[in-house]
């Protein structure tokens, strides 16, 4: 059997982005118990140049739900909106990308492989086909946001760890 796209894509989305929502539930709890303002810990980061937990979070929702998105329309571009910084809202968008993605239908994904697809950055453009695009390009970053998310947190104090990250792994039934 090989592997289809949408394992490589949806698939691994839908292992990681409900360890998101637990990891965000985890961060709003610490906020709450050190009666913090959710923004004391969702406006972290690990450095000065550094996106914190807020945007790191929605970057993981726009290369996951945005990436089949772009997919669809051909074109993927950054998503320059500014982060929310409530925990409520976030748990909520992964909530949202989490239901999108569930809906997805694996023939359509598998079917884009070998489709253009751009990655524009204002007036450049980056051409790929839809396979090297998800393989090289979305879930790396993908990956990048959510390890940056759990790095942040960790570095802030909040008692989690590698299975926190994890999620669910898909083992054989």
């Amino acid at each position: 059997m090989s592997l289809s796209l949408h394992t490589a894509s949806v698939g691994t989305y839908l292992q990681i982005l409900p360890a998101m929502a637990g990891l965000l539930d985890k961060g709003c709890a610490h906020c709450q118990a050190g009666g913090a303002e959710d923004e004391a810990l969702t406006g972290a980061g690990l450095a000065g140049d550094m996106w914190p937990i807020a945007k790191q979070v929605t970057s993981v929702i726009h290369h996951s739900a945005g990436a089949i998105l772009g997919l669809r329309a051909g074109q993927f571009s950054p998503d320059p909106s500014p982060a929310p910084g409530d925990f409520a809202t976030l748990r909520q968008r992964v909530a949202d990308a989490i239901t999108f993605l569930e809906g997805v239908d694996p023939t359509e994904i598998d079917a884009m492989a070998g489709r253009d697809i751009d990655f524009v950055v204002g007036d450049r453009h980056m051409p790929f086909v839809v396979d090297d695009f998800i393989l090289s390009f979305s879930l790396p970053n993908f990956y990048f946001h959510a390890t940056a998310t759990y790095a942040i947190l960790r570095n802030q104090g909040l008692a989690i760890g590698k299975m926190d990250f994890i999620g669910k792994p898909r083992m054989k039934r």
